[in-house]
C-alpha cells in the first residue's frame, strides 16, 4: 500500500455554515429529536422541490419505506424496481412482505428501461396481478427517461416513487428530480452531495400524505395526554442537530453541484485521449449533479475493472465498481426480473472514480496519473 494520503471516493464535506447552525442548536439546547431547525430544514427543502410538502427523516431508506406504506403496499403485492441500484431501493419492499420485480437499464442514462417497464406491466397484468408501484432510481445523479416512464405509469395508473437519493440538484427538462411523481426521496448520507451525517427526506405534492408520514415517523402517537397508539409507528424522524447540519449544507448546495460537474469535466478532458474509456454523460433534457463520475472500459480492453481498482487501491485511491444489479444479488435470487443484459454488462465494465467535492487539484491529477500509469505500463 502506498504511503500517500488516502483519496476517498466521496467523503463528507462539511461547510462552515453548518457549524453556525449546529452551534445554534447547542446554545438553545435543542438537542432532542425535535426542534426549530427541522422546520427550517424542511422549508428550505420544499423551496428546492417546487414547494412540495416535505418530511425529513433518518434515512432515504426510511423515506422509501414510508412511501410504500402510504401507497398501501401489502404482503404479496408486486412493486417494480430499478435493478441497477443500491439495495436500499429494494429492501423496503421486502420489509412489507411485498415482491420486488426488477427492471433492467437502458444504455443512455443507465436507468430503468421504459420498454422493459412496459413489457413487465403488461405481462404481470396478463397474469392477473397488476403491480402496485414503481420505484424509479436516478442513478449517480443522472436523470432517468422521465417523459416515457411517466407516460407509461399514467396509462396504467401505477404510482411512482422517485429514488433521487443520489440526485439532489439534478434536473430533467429544468425540473428538479424527485418532483415528477407521487413521491420523491432524497438521502443525506455521509457520501451524498450534501450530508446531515445520516438522514433523508420524503417529498410529495400531497400534503395530507406527508402529514401522515410525519405521524408514522414519530411512533404514530395519537393525540392524547398519555401515550396512546392505534397503529404501528416508526422512529424515523431526523434529529434537530442533524437538521442543523443540513441547513448549512443547503447553503452550499449550488457550489457542491458546480464542483461535482467541474470534477466530471476534469476527468473527461484529462482522459479523453484514452479510447478504452467512456463516460456516463448527460444528454438532451438532462442536467446531472454528477454525484459520482463513472467510466466504462471497452469490452475488448486488456485491462479490466478489477485490475484497475486493485492498482488504484495499491496507490491508496478508493474506487468502487458500479452497483451490482439487484437481480444478481443472493438475497433477491428468487425475485422476478425483466432483463436485457445492460446492467450486467455495465457492472462488468464500469467503475466509480473519486468525486468528493473536497478533493484538491493535486488529488484529481493523482487519480488521472495513476490511471495513465496502468495504460502506459
Amino acid at each position: 500500500m502506498s504511503n500517500k494520503k488516502k483519496i476517498w471516493l466521496s467523503s463528507p464535506h462539511i461547510s462552515v455554515e453548518s457549524r453556525k447552525y449546529v452551534d445554534e442548536a447547542f446554545d438553545s439546547n435543542w438537542i432532542a429529536p425535535v426542534g426549530p431547525h427541522i422546520d427550517r430544514f424542511e422549508a428550505r427543502l420544499s423551496e428546492l422541490a417546487l414547494n412540495h410538502s416535505v418530511v425529513s427523516l433518518s434515512s432515504g431508506t426510511a423515506a422509501i419505506h414510508l412511501a410504500l406504506i402510504l401507497l398501501g403496499i401489502n404482503t404479496n403485492d408486486s412493486v417494480l424496481c430499478s435493478t441497477l441500484t443500491f439495495s436500499a431501493s429494494a429492501n423496503p419492499i421486502k420489509y412489507l412482505g411485498a415482491n420486488p420485480i426488477f427492471i433492467d437499464s437502458e444504455r443512455e442514462s443507465w436507468n430503468m428501461c421504459p420498454d422493459l417497464l412496459l413489457q413487465a406491466i403488461q405481462s404481470e397484468i396478463n397474469k392477473g396481478k397488476k403491480p402496485k408501484a414503481i420505484i424509479l432510481v436516478h442513478l449517480y445523479g443522472m436523470p432517468a427517461k422521465m417523459n416515457e416512464i411517466s407516460k407509461i405509469a399514467k396509462t396504467y395508473q401505477i404510482p411512482i416513487i422517485e429514488d433521487a437519493a443520489e440526485a439532489l440538484g439534478s434536473k430533467y427538462n429544468n425540473q428538479p428530480l424527485g418532483t415528477f411523481s407521487d413521491f420523491g426521496i432524497y438521502s443525506f448520507n455521509g457520501n451524498k452531495i450534501i450530508t446531515t451525517s445520516s438522514g433523508g427526506a420524503l417529498v410529495s405534492n400531497n400534503k395530507k400524505l406527508i402529514d401522515r408520514a410525519k405521524f408514522l415517523a414519530t411512533q404514530a402517537r395519537d393525540e392524547a395526554s398519555h401515550y396512546q397508539h392505534s397503529v404501528i409507528g416508526y422512529n424515523y424522524r431526523i434529529s434537530n442537530v442533524c437538521a442543523a447540519i443540513g441547513l448549512g449544507q443547503l447553503d452550499v448546495l449550488p457550489h457542491r453541484v458546480k464542483r461535482k460537474r467541474e470534477i466530471f469535466n476534469f476527468y473527461k478532458n484529462s482522459l479523453s485521449d484514452i479510447s478504452d474509456i467512456t463516460f456516463l454523460e448527460e444528454k438532451g433534457k438532462c442536467f446531472s449533479n454528477y454525484w459520482l463520475t463513472t467510466i466504462l472500459l471497452e469490452r475488448n480492453s486488456t485491462i479490466d475493472i478489477n485490475s484497475l481498482r486493485s492498482y488504484m487501491l495499491k496507490n491508496n485511491i478508493e474506487c468502487r465498481p458500479l452497483w451490482k444489479p439487484m437481480h444478481m444479488q443472493p438475497v433477491f435470487s428468487d425475485c422476478l426480473s425483466y432483463t436485457n443484459g445492460v446492467s450486467e454488462d455495465l457492472f462488468k465494465r464500469g467503475i466509480c472514480l473519486p468525486s468528493g467535492t473536497n478533493m484538491s487539484l493535486q488529488d484529481l491529477e493523482r487519480v488521472v496519473n495513476t490511471i495513465r500509469e496502468i495504460y502506459e505500463a
